[in-house]
């Protein structure tokens, strides 16, 4: 069994390597270069330049070849191969998988993680772990369908600069958000972006956060938490401080996050991934 899994899942190097997970990188275009994200661009050096530049970057999915060429040799011996992506709400990069599985000989699934980042890692992670215990395709489907469901993202944006870039905003409602120090909160539940609160400073951010954790997680078993951060140190230090002293869990992954969530949320934000059950 083979898992799959694109450059979005926010796993480290040494995760990647100990679980025999397979990366498939989506492309960043920035300056008039393309870059594949995470092999030769990393996301400390893609904030440097997108800071640089008055154009959005964009971002494309891996082409369909590239997923077939890998499905078809990692499946060439008759081994199943499960694929994990970040969500279609927000991506394409699902159904360029799905038209691969469709197009190659191998035992091919490809599973929709309806998340981003750490949320998508959290599946990812167990999936090659039960992978390498020997559990059945249907097996880990099932459980990391269990994950999904008790997994919980919140994206905080801090300047509203890329959602005016990208359309997602206006420039009216841009420059009173930036004249306010508007912090938009919102959640991924079911796989697309979906507003949820409004806060004028990082100190709001971070109570809105605690009480939400804490709403979330009440009588349950933390089993993975995760934030991310495009420079959004502001929030996302505190956050961290909040989960090793008041919380106790130490095991927190703390990280920068993927050129391709950077583009959309611009400088300065974070993304608070967990899951309990």
């Amino acid at each position: 069994m083979h898992i799959v899994t694109d450059s979005t899942s926010a796993l480290t190097k040494k995760q990647i390597e100990e679980n025999n997970i397979h990366v498939v990188p989506l492309t960043i275009y920035v300056n008039g270069e393309s870059y594949q994200d995470g092999e030769n661009l990393t996301p400390s050096e893609f904030l440097d330049e997108m800071a640089k530049t008055k154009e959005l970057p964009k971002s494309s999915q891996p082409p369909v070849g590239v997923f077939q060429e890998l499905f078809d040799e990692l499946g060439a011996n008759g081994d199943d191969v499960l694929v994990i992506t970040m969500t279609g709400g927000m991506s394409g990069t699902v159904k360029s998988a799905e038209a691969a599985a469709q197009a190659s000989d191998a035992n091919v699934k490809v599973v929709d993680s309806r998340f981003i980042s750490c949320a998508l890692g959290f599946q990812v992670l167990e999936a090659a772990k039960m992978a390498q215990e020997g559990k059945t395709m249907d097996e880990i489907v099932k459980r990391i369908e269990e994950i999904r469901d008790n997994t919980f993202l919140y994206v905080i944006v801090d300047t509203l600069d890329n959602l005016v870039k990208g359309g997602r905003i206006g420039k009216g409602m841009g420059m009173v958000g930036s004249l306010l120090n508007i912090k938009p909160i919102a959640n991924l539940e079911g796989g697309g972006y979906n507003p949820v609160a409004k806060v004028r400073s990082h100190k709001q951010v971070v109570k809105f956060l605690k009480k939400q954790f804490h709403e979330d997680t009440d009588g349950k078993t933390i089993k993975g938490i995760g934030i991310e951060h495009a420079n959004g140190l502001a929030m996302g230090e505190p956050m961290l401080e909040f989960f090793k002293e008041e919380i106790g869990f130490e095991n927190v992954h703390f990280g920068v996050t993927s050129p391709i969530i950077s583009t959309h949320t611009g400088i300065g934000a974070i993304g608070l991934s967990y899951y309990a059950e």
